[in-house]
């Protein structure tokens, strides 16, 4: 089913060596131009979870969660080390997009111009600056569609066992894997010949075992969201609604051309998707079914538009692919000048990803600026260090005797996590929160009567404290306006708890 690469032919065996020379590439030149401003709110709310490991969460699956616990295993409270594992994992990508354009009859400059394309479109580039779980649901996505052309290729059905597997890892990772495969299952469906033959193959115990194979994998989140009664459900429909009322789903199609892919690379997605529907590559025509189904199923849903991204490598390989034999069919001078023409938008479109969407700029510059108009990342980086020592501040200003009996109460998983994170050096006692997965691990034993308040509104106060005191302001020193700054800018100190914990915590649950 497989070769190792010293088993393969001497020049395929090049090929792969190349493709994973320019993923070190793509590795290194990340890590040379990370300037990591701080940790991202998501980020925090992450590694917060990953001290707390469980089958689910309720914002996500448990892979991410797990990620994070293995960097902070081995790297400590490091940005740059919590951000190694996204880069190494779309860094795989790269590699598998160059083998997806040899697996659909490219050379090696049709390999080198998938992967490399890959390495370079925007969504890429933003997802090696966080630790996020969409990092690794592109990788599972990525090698899903790598598998599926091993099994048209091959004809051999044990390519569903490792087909299972990656559908079972992606469901570990985000439950936008149960769309990709609704566009599998409805591609098999509609597709001409290969459908024909993969219904004449149905009662494999291959078929059925890659099945189960994803069902296994997927069953202790499973038996989670059982146990907790499916509240993920629920919190994917209050941040669905929310999305759709702030308006975030109406950037699904102009962001396909600037989030997705560039838009200067755009022309290799339309001629990939020209490859998977002609006449002479209808065996392929699986794949381009399983993303246009998939990608009305994300319209019609209203989804975010990056929820698309991890099946546009292999349209940009079978685009790669296009345009070689395109070339071929010139005459030397213009397949001189179209290359040319090619990598120029190439480079251009790594200078305006690496730009704009990787930690380059120095704060407030006017590159900053412009990032800031077109993606929040790295302002909601800035101001929990400062955030933690003012907590600090207000808490060591508590007499000693008082100080056990004091907890620290927060309004999103944002300071949760920075508080969790990086209070130890403080001595700060853990926040209490009742955003997301955070609501599950309760409220202190001691159940304390006097709490510092940060992220919650004069009202929410009032109607919970006997008394709270403004005592601190939370910014930081570059000015930047962010979520934290704009609207939590107040720290409270609050005494006395009108109602007893118990009663609190029953209705102090929200979803972030």
């Amino acid at each position: 089913m497989k070769m190792s690469v010293m088993e393969m032919p001497a020049t395929r065996r090049s090929d792969v060596i190349l493709l994973i020379a320019l993923a070190a590439v793509f590795v290194l030149l990340h890590l040379a131009t990370s300037r990591p401003y701080g940790f991202h709110r998501d980020e925090l709310a992450t590694l917060d979870d990953a001290r707390h490991l469980d089958w689910g969460f309720v914002a996500y699956p448990p892979v991410t969660p797990a990620a994070g616990r293995l960097a902070l295993s081995l790297f400590g409270i490091s940005t740059l080390g919590i951000r190694l594992l996204p880069i190494l994992a779309l860094a795989v990508t790269v590699v598998l997009s160059g083998l997806m354009a040899r697996e659909l009859g490219g050379s090696r400059r049709s390999q080198v111009l998938a992967a490399i394309t890959v390495a370079v479109i925007p969504i890429v580039t933003i997802q090696t600056t966080v630790l996020q779980y969409v990092s690794f649901d592109y990788l599972w996505g990525v090698l899903l569609t790598y598998l599926l052309l091993r099994l048209i290729n091959t004809e051999d059905l044990r390519w569903w066992l490792p087909i299972g597997g990656a559908i079972g890892l992606g469901m570990m990772t985000k439950y936008t894997m149960a769309f990709f495969v609704s566009g599998l299952v409805g591609g098999l469906l509609v597709s001409g010949t290969f459908e024909k033959k993969i219904r004449s193959q149905l009662f494999s115990p291959w078929l059925w075992t890659g099945v189960a194979l994803s069902l296994l994998i997927f069953l202790p989140n499973l038996i989670w969201q059982i146990q907790h009664h499916f509240i993920s459900l629920d919190m994917l429909r209050h941040i669905h609604a929310r999305d759709v009322g702030q308006g975030r789903a109406r950037g699904f199609l102009p962001e396909q051309l600037y989030v997705c892919v560039s838009a200067l690379l755009s022309p290799l997605v339309f001629m990939g998707l020209w490859f998977f529907f002609s006449a002479r590559e209808h065996k392929y025509r699986l794949l381009g079914w399983m993303f246009v189904l998939t990608f009305l199923q994300f319209l019609v849903a209203q989804g975010r538009s990056y929820y698309l991204g991890p099946l546009y490598p292999v349209l940009l390989a079978a685009g790669s692919v296009v345009w070689e034999r395109w070339i071929a069919a010139r005459n030397r001078t213009w397949a001189v000048a179209i290359r040319g023409v090619t990598w120029f938008l190439v480079a251009a479109s790594a200078v305006l990803s690496f730009a704009l969407f990787t930690p380059i700029a120095p704060i407030n510059s006017a590159l900053w600026n412009m990032t800031g108009k077109l993606q929040d990342n790295f302002r909601e980086e800035i101001g929990w260090p400062d955030l933690v020592a003012a907590v600090s501040q207000v808490y060591n200003s508590i007499p000693a005797r008082e100080q056990a009996g004091t907890g620290i109460i927060v309004g999103n998983y944002g300071e949760a996590g920075a508080i969790d994170l990086l209070g130890s050096r403080y001595g700060l006692p853990q926040a209490i929160s009742g955003t997301n997965s955070a609501w599950y691990r309760s409220y202190p034993q001691s159940q304390p009567q006097t709490l510092i308040a940060i992220g919650l509104d004069d009202d929410f106060l009032k109607d919970h404290f006997e008394r709270c005191d403004l005592v601190a302001h939370n910014g930081n020193p570059y000015g930047v306006v962010n979520e934290e700054s704009r609207d939590h800018p107040d720290i409270f100190l609050c005494h006395n708890l009108l109602q007893p914990w118990p009663e609190f915590w029953k209705h102090f649950q929200w979803f972030g």
